[in-house]
């Protein structure tokens, strides 16, 4: 049986849960992180749903604007990596921890607000909550977090159909402008895609 110990990182190290000094030194720079607030937000979660897409070939994400301020970003593809450490169910830390290729480059990538990619770290860092439900073909979890942090355990849950990643996460009040974004806001930020469509309501 494997051991997260043995795992290799290629995204986010495995053998770390939560990296708190990294989710609060996003915290203390919302300005550097999410330039643009929720919009710059949203990119970052469609980021991972266009690396799924461009991984498989094609793919689809869809985005939800609540009237609450909760937003949604559910995709098509294999849902976040998990596997069993010693029998125990162990999802990559995407929300918690820093994406190692993208956090600290001199030359980042940027998103379609000519921003720079940093990870799913940013908006979990700075949103009030945060769930991540990931849905592969050996199972489906789901766990929730206030500003990075897990405040549940990493729970099973009714596996679906399909497969991908769906996250809703209310970002912090202050990143939200009045009015809030509208469906056409978004639509106008995002650049087409040769792999990913995104549908916004």
């Amino acid at each position: 049986m494997s051991s997260r110990r043995t795992w290799h990182t290629t995204t986010h190290d495995w053998s770390v849960d939560v990296d708190r000094d990294h989710l609060a030194h996003i915290r203390a720079r919302p300005d550097d992180y999410a330039p643009g607030g929720v919009l710059h937000l949203i990119l970052e979660v469609l980021a991972y749903a266009a690396d799924e897409a461009e991984y498989q070939g094609d793919g689809h994400a869809s985005v939800t604007l609540g009237s609450d301020g909760v937003i949604e970003v559910s995709d098509t593809g294999r849902g976040t990596d998990t596997r069993l450490d010693d029998g125990v169910a162990v999802r990559k830390p995407v929300v918690c921890t820093k994406d190692v290729r993208f956090f600290d480059e001199q030359q980042p990538i940027l998103l379609d607000d000519g921003h720079a990619r940093r990870g799913m770290s940013v908006v979990a860092a700075l949103s009030e909550t945060l769930e991540h439900t990931n849905r592969r073909i050996d199972g489906a979890w789901t766990a929730r977090y206030e500003h990075g942090i897990p405040v549940t355990e990493l729970m099973p849950t009714a596996p679906t159909e399909r497969t991908g990643t769906t996250i809703r996460f209310l970002p912090d009040a202050s990143l939200i402008p009045t009015p809030p974004p509208t469906p056409d806001d978004v639509r106008a930020t995002i650049a087409p895609h040769e792999f990913l469509t995104v549908s916004v309501t």
